[in-house]
């Protein structure tokens, strides 16, 4: 078996986490404005360097896993470039998927290339949402 890079391994983890995430609860305008404000949010706090805020928006599990917002930033500074400095973005549809919803993003990375992010969300607790995982693709929406 070949080697598997760090960002293989945390691409990998981060699937892991979303399958394990639980079940989505019920979709609302509510919980549609809710998730955008995280998303959002997070990509403002990267546009800040702005680690610990970043870290913040992650699910527990996922904190859990990164243990500080230094590994956290490192980790999307070095395999999220397009969510860390994206020159747009625009929100998709909220659908659910295997049990969780997922909030479809479309972004213009800063290499000028169309990605879509696809951001696992996880309802806590106390009511709020976070991100439980995020998985870039090529975006079918702005034609990549």
């Amino acid at each position: 078996m070949g080697r598997v890079s760090t960002s293989e391994r945390w691409a990998l983890a981060l699937v892991v986490m979303a399958a394990l995430a639980g079940p989505a609860q019920a979709q609302s305008a509510a919980d549609r404005t809710a998730i955008e404000h995280v998303i959002a949010g997070q990509i403002g706090a990267f546009r800040k360097d702005d680690g610990p805020a970043a870290f913040a928006y992650a699910a527990p599990d996922l904190q859990m896993m990164f243990g500080d917002a230094a590994s956290f930033m490192r980790m999307v500074r070095q395999a999220y470039r397009p969510v860390y400095r994206p020159r747009s973005f625009a929100f998709g549809a909220l659908v659910r998927s295997g049990g969780a919803l997922v909030q479809r993003v479309e972004l213009i990375g800063p290499d000028g290339k169309p990605r879509t992010a696809l951001y696992t969300m996880e309802h806590e607790p106390d009511g709020s949402w976070r991100i439980a995982a995020c998985r870039l693709i090529a975006s079918e929406a702005l034609g990549a």
